[in-house]
């Protein structure tokens, strides 16, 4: 049996790109209750642009749990509110699935790739 008390969680990274005036947020790790704060940060950190265009490239995330799913819905709502835009791009099968569950990728459009989820 391995004694797991203690053990570090991965946590995670972000790390922000723009393409063609859209902003690409990559997270890398896990999304829980614990990078909440971190996470809507990088999400609402668009500054004074007009239209907040944003894809969240979710490749690097290994599990997400509702607080995730609130602060996507969060962001997404934001943008909106700004005539802005979110789109997710690249979920492993297991964050998919929780997309799913939760009806969020009929609510945003999830995409396969990141440069699927560019092209206006």
């Amino acid at each position: 049996m391995t004694d797991t008390h203690g053990a570090a969680r991965p946590g995670l990274s972000i790390d922000h790109t723009t393409v063609d005036d859209v902003r690409v947020v990559t997270l890398r790790g896990e999304i829980d209750h614990t990078v909440t704060n971190e996470l809507t940060e990088a999400l609402l950190s668009y500054g004074s642009v007009t239209r907040p265009r944003t894809v969240v490239d979710l490749s690097g995330v290994t599990f997400m749990d509702s607080s995730g799913v609130n602060v996507l819905i969060g962001a997404h709502q934001a943008m909106s509110d700004a005539q802005g835009w979110l789109r997710l791009a690249g979920a492993q099968a297991s964050v998919r699935r929780v997309l799913e569950l939760v009806g969020l990728d009929q609510v945003m459009p999830c995409h396969p790739t990141v440069e699927q989820a560019l092209v206006p």
